[in-house]
């Protein structure tokens, strides 16, 4: 379910945050990484496009609307649980080139 909510939402960006620009998507992919030891669940996005410009806020969009899911569906069972950490790791193309980022 998370899962098609964060490609649902990756389509509907421009909807969702002003000024953004509509882009024909070639590639939305969402992978969800569950650690149970220490409780987390990493959730990965992907998004491509052949425009010029990149494809960057849809990927936060896909994965900050998967969290929101999965918070959903669990805060029956425990009302602690927190959002956090969503970034671009790594971004090619448009003006900026490729970009990296891995927070410590």
């Amino acid at each position: 379910v998370a899962k098609i909510a964060g490609i649902m939402a990756a389509k509907k960006t421009p909807d969702l945050i002003p000024l953004c620009h509509p882009l024909p998507m070639t590639h939305i992919q969402l992978h969800f990484v569950l650690d149970s030891t220490k409780g987390w669940i990493s959730i990965e996005g992907r998004t491509r496009t052949t425009y010029k410009t990149g494809v960057d806020v849809e990927a936060l969009t896909a994965v900050t609307v998967a969290a929101l899911t999965i918070y959903d569906m669990c805060k029956g069972v425990d009302t602690t649980i927190t959002l956090e950490q969503a970034y671009i790791a790594q971004k090619s193309g448009g003006k900026s080139g490729t970009v990296t980022f891995h927070p410590e």
